[in-house]
């Protein structure tokens, strides 16, 4: 059998974006992403604990998010989990872990300003009339299956 690496998170973004286009003309989104959970301790109080997230986008999917997704906005993220190192300006290893998303759905209106109304010829995305606010990554020729 083989193994399956799929990650879904639904939060709010701490930070606008940051958006970077490369040398080669691939464009990357990064963006921190604040996940939830609630509680109740020992003494019956209730606590709220808050997990931070990379979130990490490639391509068409960084162009939507430069253009759509804001600081504070609710979005659905599904993806996998990827663990790189580097080395720091110290020479030291350094290792982060990401969630590189394949899908970014935006929820409720918080963080979009302006009114914006994505469309889904401007993303060049795989999104279905029904879901007007879903992006998908498109895969790359050398990731497909046949």
């Amino acid at each position: 059998m083989s193994s399956v690496n799929k990650v879904i998170l639904i939060g709010h973004l701490g930070t606008d974006p940051e958006v970077r286009h490369l040398e080669g003309g691939s464009t990357v989104a990064q963006f921190r992403l604040a996940t939830n959970e609630f509680y109740k301790d020992k003494q019956g109080n209730r606590v709220e604990r808050t997990e931070w997230h990379n979130v990490v986008a490639w391509r068409g999917l960084a162009e939507t998010v430069e253009k759509y997704i804001k600081k504070g906005q609710q979005v659905y993220v599904e993806g996998k989990i990827r663990t790189r190192q580097y080395q720091d300006k110290d020479q030291q290893t350094r290792y982060v872990t990401e969630i590189v998303a394949d899908e970014i759905t935006m929820l409720g209106s918080g963080g979009r300003g302006h009114n914006e109304q994505p469309s889904n010829q401007a993303t060049g995305s795989a999104s279905n009339a029904a879901e007007p606010n879903t992006f998908r990554q498109e895969p790359e020729l050398n990731e497909l299956p046949f």
